[in-house]
């Protein structure tokens, strides 16, 4: 049998990076904070910090796509955040459909548009735990 791994969960984006932290054993997943970046790029000390608090097995990006499944700018750029991940810190790192999870994210929170949120952290974070939840529930 092997250990549970503890996972971090990142909903990417240009401006701010949803993370959320999660575990096998009970399959849950919680919104931790957001990471500001800088046209995409984020504090790289920001997530050395979280990994080294969390020390995460396994990592988990968002990979948006179009309603119809097809690609968008943002996919290849989140793809890009996940593999700096892995070549930074030498953790693994897999790919969770990402469609709707802003949308999810917002109805919890009860607003319609993140334009209007002046919650917009609670939004990412928010969303990377769905990103994260999705994952852990198709395991």
């Amino acid at each position: 049998m092997t250990t549970p791994r503890t996972i971090l969960g990142f909903d990417y984006g240009l401006k701010n990076i949803g993370v959320a932290v999660g575990q096998e054993l009970t399959s849950t997943a919680n919104p931790l904070t957001v990471i500001k970046a800088r046209d995409g790029i984020p504090n790289w000390d920001e997530v050395q910090a979280l990994l080294d608090q969390w020390k995460p097995q396994l990592l988990i990006v968002g990979l948006p796509f179009n309603m119809d499944g097809s690609e968008q700018r943002m996919t290849a750029a989140s793809r890009k955040f996940g593999n700096r991940l892995n070549g930074r810190f030498q953790i693994p790192v897999e790919w969770q459909d990402e469609r709707l999870s802003t949308y999810e994210a917002l109805e919890q929170l009860g607003i319609r548009s993140k334009l209007q949120a002046n919650k917009r952290d609670d939004v990412d974070r928010i969303s990377a735990q769905i990103i994260l939840q999705s994952w852990l529930n198709q395991q």
